[in-house]
């Protein structure tokens, strides 16, 4: 199989892969000609891209996009399914098609994602949000009382997603949110100012092993954290190679970064606070574990929309 690494490397695999399908749009680079001849329409711009093995709602999503629309009006689109194309919507969705077919997420070439009711600005600087996610803020939120003012910690908050999120249902806490990368807290911050949501953002140490060394010895009555999790020889790593690595992997076996959190929590909750960590499918019983030997409490783990093992949590005696 070939391997396509640029988005025209991507425009030369689909003209081959078109014909194949038997689709009237002719060779890419003719396709100029062609499109004025056949009348693209949005329906059949989207029969190519389904053709192509793209998932329907990524299709539906880049071609909204392309024609200026919101990302999810698709209501707008089953309206307008034989309108005609103009040249540059169509030149534009068929980037978009060739760059979601060489592995970039959709969310950065729309430049957003919808993550819990709020619609967050996210590009190459900041991990994708997945829906996944959700589970974690689900949980915080189970905890956190609805009228107390608690002080509220997200570690590693990237595009801000879960610190956002929690703040924007629960706005009597108090929130703060750190990451290792300068980049990411423009994201976040940027994010913060148009939801108009209050966020202490704190800028993080990539070199310090401890997640906690720029917070010094202040302490919390929750603590979040969807830290990378992923072990650094992963094979799945190749389909997220647009994305932070730094946001993604976490040595040998995945572990290092909620070991560490794991590991220095303790100074910094309050008796009966809560650490609630996201990570892999397959490590629920390795993070339990370790919430054990530093002696947690009431260690239980919850199951993600997929029914997958997805966060493990415990408080402090």
């Amino acid at each position: 199989m070939r391997i396509c690494n640029t988005s025209e490397e991507w425009i030369e695999s689909l003209e081959f892969i078109w014909q194949g399908y038997g689709i009237s749009t002719g060779h890419w680079h003719n396709s100029r000609m062609h499109d004025a001849a056949s009348a693209i329409t949005l329906i059949s711009l989207l029969q190519e891209a389904q053709g192509l093995g793209m998932a329907r709602l990524d299709a539906q999503m880049l071609l909204l996009h392309a024609c200026g629309h919101d990302p999810i009006d698709r209501a707008w689109l089953l309206a307008h399914a034989d309108d005609i194309l103009d040249t540059q919507s169509r030149e534009a969705a068929r980037q978009f098609f060739a760059r979601r077919m060489g592995g970039e997420p959709v969310a950065y070439i729309i430049g957003c994602k919808e993550f819990y009711g709020l619609r967050l600005n996210v590009d190459w600087r900041v991990l994708d949000p997945r829906d996944d996610t959700e589970t974690l803020v689900d949980w915080a939120l189970d905890i956190i009382p609805a009228a107390t003012p608690w002080h509220v910690l997200d570690l590693g908050t990237g595009s801000g997603a879960i610190a956002l999120a929690v703040a924007s249902q629960r706005p009597q806490i108090r929130m703060s949110a750190t990451d290792a990368s300068a980049d990411a807290l423009v994201v976040a911050q940027t994010n913060a100012v148009r939801l108009q949501l209050s966020v202490q953002w704190i800028q993080a140490d990539a070199m310090q092993a401890n997640w906690f060394a720029a917070l010094g010895s202040h302490r919390f009555d929750l603590i979040l954290s969807n830290p990378p999790y992923i072990a650094d020889t992963d094979a799945h790593l190749a389909a997220l190679a647009h994305e932070p690595s730094l946001a993604l992997t976490s040595g040998a076996d995945g572990l290092d970064a909620i070991h560490s959190i794991i590991s220095h929590a303790p100074e910094h909750l309050h008796a009966g606070a809560w650490l609630l960590i996201e990570h892999g499918h397959d490590q629920a019983q390795r993070v339990q574990q370790m919430f054990a030997t530093r002696g947690f409490a009431q260690i239980c783990t919850r199951q993600d929309m997929s029914g997958n093992d997805r966060c493990t949590g415990a408080c402090l005696p």
